[in-house]
């Protein structure tokens, strides 16, 4: 088998610091990664630059990205105006994001869930020809509902399968699930959606992010969302910590013997690439 990466280090990872990247840089960090092998990256998110500053110009970063067919740029909304801005920018891979609590959801989409499921589903279906994908936020732990019952997370995921994605991820916000925690819900999600492939999105609290990854590959799912450097987090979710580290996801899956098609000492050069450029970026105005 193989694992297919998403570095998510463009969108997840540059939102929460305290720089704001310009669009050349952040062109120079996809760059990196594709020459590294990755071939799936999460660039950026059509949000309220007000909000979340890091993520302005987006539709100039769809423009200036080096596209290939072998590559797949996905950027993420979460309302109906962001798609619409994402498919009149050109992206053609847009990422629907909904939290599984109504906290988080209030704070990150200005909703409850339910409220921001039906804007989403309004405009998937107001755009046949763009290729979604889905993701459920604190799809475990939330900061300010505490766990996420299972069937919480099934009912969001079928929403999602409504719509007619097929692709859905989930998202430990915090960090802070356990393994077990994380195979529960996954194992439940699976059992009530059987056709729709998952993914895992894992941040990394209490250094067990590793452990759910081969715990999650045990049970057959090979698609993981990382960030290179380990950076990332939520500006609306207190206590939000980094991504698993590419690298560090990339070594480890190696060591298994589980092939990425990521080199890792191009890999350390993008990491390098990613540091120099939040180096020299000023901070939000």
């Amino acid at each position: 088998m193989s694992v297919t990466i998403t570095d998510v280090v463009l969108r997840d990872g540059l939102q929460d610091e305290p720089a704001v990247v310009p669009v050349a840089d952040r062109v120079a960090i996809a760059e990196a990664l594709v020459a590294a092998g990755l071939r799936h990256l999460e660039a950026g998110s059509f949000v309220n630059p007000a909000k979340v500053p890091q993520m302005a110009g987006a539709e100039d970063l769809v423009a200036a990205l080096p596209h290939q067919d072998s590559v797949r740029y996905t950027f993420l909304a979460l309302n109906a105006r962001g798609v619409r801005r994402a498919v009149a920018a050109g992206a053609r891979d847009v990422l629907v994001v909904a939290s599984a609590s109504s906290g988080h959801s209030r704070a990150n989409a200005g909703r409850d869930s339910d409220a921001a499921l039906d804007d989403l589903a309004r405009a998937v279906a107001e755009h046949p020809g763009t290729a979604f994908r889905a993701g459920i936020s604190t799809a475990f732990v939330c900061p300010f509902d505490g766990a996420v019952a299972p069937d919480r997370l099934v009912a969001v995921a079928r929403r999602f399968a409504v719509m007619g994605i097929r692709r859905i991820g989930l998202a430990d916000t915090l960090g802070t699930a356990t393994p077990d925690q994380v195979m529960t819900s996954l194992a439940r999600v699976r059992d009530a959606l059987p056709d729709i492939e998952l993914s895992l999105h894992l941040h990394n609290a209490h250094g067990q992010a590793l452990s759910t990854v081969d715990a999650a590959i045990e049970a057959g799912v090979t698609r993981f969302d990382s960030a290179a450097g380990g950076y990332g987090g939520c500006p609306f979710a207190p206590g939000a910590h980094g991504n698993i580290a590419t690298e560090d996801l990339v070594a480890h899956l190696h060591a298994r013997g589980i092939p990425t098609g990521i080199d890792e000492d191009v890999l350390s050069t993008a990491v390098a690439t990613v540091r120099e450029a939040l180096r020299r970026a000023p901070a939000p105005a």
